[in-house]
């Protein structure tokens, strides 16, 4: 019952977000925040992630493959494949939900213990909107981060391998460009779609429903990277039964 209580008022909050808007002047302000704070701040540590883990998914592919029966082309392949259909996309979607999700439940929890949402909404401000809607808006260019996050990865594979001695440069190439197939970008990018409104919603919901005092912030900052991640999971096994079954 808690959870459908929760649930209901997840939807409930989505439908006033889309409500009374708030004017368009102090809406661009605040986009071009969350922007700066959600996707540009997100820049480095997506990059340094990406780059060495798509390092390390090609050397242990290497290893696995250490038969000279098996062509080296394999290892750019698979280093190919795992960065664009689950890596990119699904990895680093879980890292935000701790680093993104956690700053948008701790932003707007802070003003709810301070009560700068009640002066907001004592002013005729549709707080839903004001602090949830720059946010959506702000992760709908989640995608240009992942597609960061891909070419890093197959890069950092490709460093790792021919400077490692696992692969040349042109059996990584071939690799990467063997049985290449669009769709499989247009399935990352879908479900980068849905997850970033998640890690916009999600932590926005738990931030803006805070009980408690200062305290229970770090708490509601958890509990959002917690059900973020599961939902991202969860969202992931639909997608894939749906787009590649």
């Amino acid at each position: 019952m808690n959870l459908l209580f929760h649930i209901g008022n997840y939807f409930l909050m989505l439908s006033k977000v889309f409500g009374k808007f708030t004017k368009w002047s102090v809406l661009k302000r605040l986009i071009l925040a969350d922007i700066d704070n959600l996707i540009i701040g997100s820049m480095g540590i997506v990059s340094f992630i990406s780059f060495f883990v798509g390092g390390v998914v090609a050397i242990q592919t290497a290893l696995n493959l250490d038969n000279p029966l098996l062509p080296d082309y394999l290892v750019g392949y698979a280093t190919r494949q795992s960065v664009i259909l689950e890596f990119a996309p699904t990895f680093i979607s879980i890292i935000m939900a701790g680093k993104a999700g956690s700053y948008i439940t701790s932003s707007i929890g802070t003003m709810r213990v301070t009560e700068q949402i009640d002066a907001l909404e004592v002013m005729g401000i549709n707080t839903y909107n004001y602090l949830i809607f720059p946010k959506i808006i702000a992760l709908l260019f989640y995608p240009f981060v992942i597609t960061l996050s891909m070419f890093l990865g197959i890069f950092g594979g490709y460093m790792a391998c021919v400077y490692g001695g696992f692969s040349s440069t042109s059996g990584f190439i071939d690799g990467i460009q063997l049985d290449f197939i669009p769709f499989h970008v247009t399935y990352a990018f879908v479900k980068t779609i849905l997850f970033a409104f998640i890690l916009a919603t999600v932590p926005s919901y738990h931030g803006y429903h805070l009980n408690g005092g200062a305290l229970s912030v770090g708490k509601a900052s958890t509990t959002a990277f917690v059900w973020s991640s599961v939902l991202i999971i969860l969202i992931n096994y639909i997608i894939t039964q749906m787009l590649l079954t």
